[in-house]
């Protein structure tokens, strides 16, 4: 058993989560309490009824999420809003929201486990916005069929893989989530291969025209990474169980 305080203070430090600029709607950090006790860490990327009612099921008293309670701004507590609340309530569990600072951690962000993953060799950041990098540039020493066959592994085989770049490419582009803000930024790193969460329809004519690779993964898939991490980290440092609570979403 661990105190609510303590794990939200670990979690705090170890994401940087209160340092790393973030949309208003973020709202980083905890986000709903409990009764200050945690016997269980659990991770989604999504807040919402089912995951926490999941979480509830699975006896988790912590959820660590991606995307919290409040992209949508204020809004009347009734119906499946007053659902979400009651289940937090009579659950016992908390809620603690970690956007950018998970999506840009180099040990433990997703961008970082993705690399990993797939056996990417970090080299350097690029897309800033507020002070931060939102992007991983990662070196390569193997060929585009190589990088597509990691993906997949990773990912199965329903990633969207757009190939107009170089067969042999020495740098690749990482930025989880939605990559639409980004694919006009990737040639200044020198690289022309980007892999990304989603894309709009329109970025297969700009592969074609621009000489790119462009590998859309899915936005869900891409942001397990960090919420795993960091409910793993939380739980041995409390000597407490973890586990990740999956949906089947498959955006």
């Amino acid at each position: 058993m661990a105190q609510l305080q303590e794990i939200v203070s670990f979690c705090d430090q170890r994401a940087r989560t209160h340092e790393v600029v973030d949309f208003q709607e973020a709202l980083n950090g905890l986000q709903f309490a409990n009764n200050g006790t945690v016997y269980k860490i659990g991770a989604a990327v999504d807040s919402g009824l089912l995951p926490f009612q999941s979480a509830i099921e699975a006896g988790i008293e912590f959820l660590i999420v991606h995307h919290g309670m409040f992209w949508n701004g204020s809004c009347r507590i009734v119906g499946p809003e007053y659902e979400k609340y009651k289940s937090l309530i009579e659950g016992n569990l908390a809620v603690y929201a970690c956007h950018l600072p998970l999506d840009v951690h180099l040990e433990i962000g997703n961008a970082a486990g993705l690399a990993h993953a797939i056996g990417a060799t970090q080299q350097g950041t690029f897309l800033p916005y507020e002070g931060t990098d939102l992007g991983l540039v990662c070196d390569w020493s193997k060929d585009r069929e190589a990088l597509r066959n990691s993906l997949e592994r990773t990912f199965g085989d329903q990633i969207a893989s757009i190939e107009y770049g170089s067969a042999n490419p020495e740098k690749i582009c990482i930025v989880t989530g939605s990559g639409s803000s980004v694919v006009d930024q990737v040639k200044a790193t020198g690289s022309d291969t980007l892999i990304t969460g989603e894309l709009k329809q329109h970025f297969f004519t700009i592969a074609q025209e621009a000489k790119l690779n462009l590998y859309v993964c899915g936005h869900y898939a891409t942001e397990t990474f960090g919420v795993e991490s960091l409910a793993k980290e939380a739980a041995a440092k409390f000597n407490i169980p973890y586990q990740f609570i999956k949906t089947d979403c498959p955006l």
